[in-house]
């Protein structure tokens, strides 16, 4: 007998088809059949009349490494949709662990990834990949859960936290750690070139981890050099690594910073497009918000953060040094007020205490380090449209998976976490025939989504980019992630004034042919209720 039945609804089924009235027979885990299956025998029926009906949406590029031990039912997540997350983006990352680390490289490790590291009360007992999956495993998250290798532990492990080349033997080290962790189930490396101390990486180190990715056939996920007045040779030098290695490449949330950038991301699709054409497997994800979330300390010049996050905030607190920060800071692409912190412009914060902003900028660094969250606007509408509609393009949301009554829910963080996927079909996905589609989008866009395409690039597109097999897609035998959402009412609520807020239209979500979200309502506190799969490549 079918364990789940669902009848009625719409089927846009990944792969970028029509959407068809079909209906989805689950069972084991499993989708076993799509059709006309009205009448069959079912341990339970779901009627999804007037409903699209999808696979789970597959997040490329989260930062829930660590916000998945604290709070594992991942509310922010699975109750926009999302069934499969990917970790380890930007080179900020948790493993590997160097075995003969100190307490003090262990104590700056963590300070490196303090984006990451919501919840002091979360354990880090690992020392590589297998160690840190089979904490995630233990904990049984809602979601299923890949991981890439991070690049900032890699160059820890190997060089450490200061500014200068990897030696070779050095280099073979980081190729030897990055290795063994694709061998045990990696999806890829990832890079993020504007954090210390991978910002002190040279492009043979680079190099070195795009031959270790093709070798194994996984992707190299690159958060690029700079995405403001250097954007383009930032694109340039990913693209000429991917030419020298043969790996497969993913540039993360590819978008142009500052006002003065507006016009680049369609400059820098051409390169993609150049690329693409002489035969690279290159790709990009992209969110749809209009400003990004990132520590305040990605504003520091290189040579600031030097040494770990201890060195960096003592400097800080050197007048010689904060006048050549501020110096430094005279050409940001940015104003300081399009730069928030705790929700408040820094110029806000600046004016509340009677100092100039990068004063407050600078403090807030120097007494909480990499911990401090910035959300950073001036983009351009017409930027994101590229980036959303661009075939090469998927969705990823940068965010994390949050729980709003836990550790990981306080502060201010960015309402991605909580509303990207029901913000794309709410604002860019135009309806199709017959009335089934979103709401008209919002001030006039153009060049918008088709449903099938939207949940293409949010399912089968980002999982063959992250090289997961069988998911993202509806079809027989394929894993039964599923989301069921009411195309008329879909929509984030959250906002960045109110950013943990639950979107709405979001019916019901299915991870491992089982539901964790029913009626709107997340299921999953107890742990036999959470059914997501760690998965590892092989």
């Amino acid at each position: 007998m079918i364990e789940l039945l669902i009848t009625g609804g719409t089927v846009a089924d990944g792969t970028g088809a029509a959407p068809r009235r079909a209906d989805v027979a689950v069972h084991g885990g499993r989708v076993t059949e799509i059709g006309d299956l009205a009448g069959r025998p079912a341990m339970r029926t779901m009627d999804a009349s007037g409903h699209v009906v999808a696979p789970g949406f597959v997040d490329i590029h989260t930062h829930s490494d660590l916000t998945l031990l604290s709070g594992p039912e991942a509310h922010s997540a699975v109750r926009q949709g999302v069934t499969t997350v990917v970790v380890g983006n930007c080179g900020l990352g948790v493993v590997p662990v160097a075995a003969d680390a100190s307490r003090n490289h262990l104590e700056a490790l963590r300070a490196a990834a303090g984006y990451l590291d919501l919840d002091p009360a979360v354990r880090w007992d690992w020392a590589d990949l297998p160690g840190y999956l089979a904490a995630l495993d233990a904990a049984r998250p809602a979601v299923n859960v890949a991981a890439l290798v991070a690049h900032t532990p890699l160059r820890a492990a190997a060089v450490g936290f200061g500014d200068r080349p990897a030696g070779a033997a050095e280099i073979d080290r980081i190729r030897g750690l990055l290795g063994d962790a694709l061998a045990a189930g990696a999806a890829g490396v990832s890079t993020g070139l504007v954090y210390a101390p991978v910002c002190y990486a040279r492009e043979d180190e680079l190099e070195a981890l795009g031959r270790t990715a093709a070798a194994h056939g996984r992707l190299f996920a690159w958060h690029v050099r700079d995405y403001a007045d250097g954007l383009l040779d930032s694109v340039r030098q990913a693209l000429r690594v991917a030419a020298a290695t043969g790996c497969r490449t993913q540039i993360s949330h590819l978008v142009a910073v500052g006002r003065r950038n507006h016009g680049s991301v369609a400059r820098a699709l051409e390169l993609i497009d150049a690329a693409r054409d002489a035969g690279l497997d290159v790709a990009f994800d992209v969110y749809p918000y209009l400003a990004g979330n990132a520590p305040l300390s990605q504003l520091l010049p290189a040579w600031a953060q030097e040494g770990g996050e201890r060195p960096m905030r003592a400097r800080l607190t050197e007048r010689a040094v904060r006048a050549r920060v501020r110096d430094a800071w005279r050409d940001l692409p940015n104003s300081w007020d399009d730069i928030a912190v705790g929700g408040r412009t820094v110029t806000d914060l600046a004016a509340d205490s009677g100092t100039d902003p990068s004063d407050v900028a600078l403090d807030l660094v120097a007494e909480h380090g990499n911990g401090v969250q910035m959300v950073a606007g001036g983009r351009s509408e017409r930027d994101l449209v590229d980036a959303l509609t661009h075939p090469a393009g998927v969705i990823g949301s940068d965010g994390q998976a949050l729980d709003p009554g836990g550790p990981t829910g306080r502060g201010m963080p960015h309402p991605r976490s909580y509303g990207c996927y029901p913000r794309l079909f709410a604002e860019y996905v135009r309806s199709v025939p017959g009335g089934l589609g979103g709401r008209p989008p919002a001030g006039g866009r153009t060049g918008r989504l088709g449903l099938a395409e939207a949940v293409r690039k949010c399912t089968s597109a980002a999982a063959e980019r992250a090289g997961l097999t069988g998911r993202g897609v509806l079809r027989a035998g394929a894993a039964a992630d599923i989301v069921v959402f009411d195309p008329a009412r879909i929509a984030d609520r959250a906002t960045f004034a109110a950013p943990q807020r639950y979107p709405d239209g979001i019916r019901t979500v299915v991870v491992g042919g089982r539901a964790v979200v029913e009626d709107g309502v997340h299921g999953g506190a107890h742990r036999d209720a959470r059914h997501g799969e760690i998965l590892r490549i092989r």
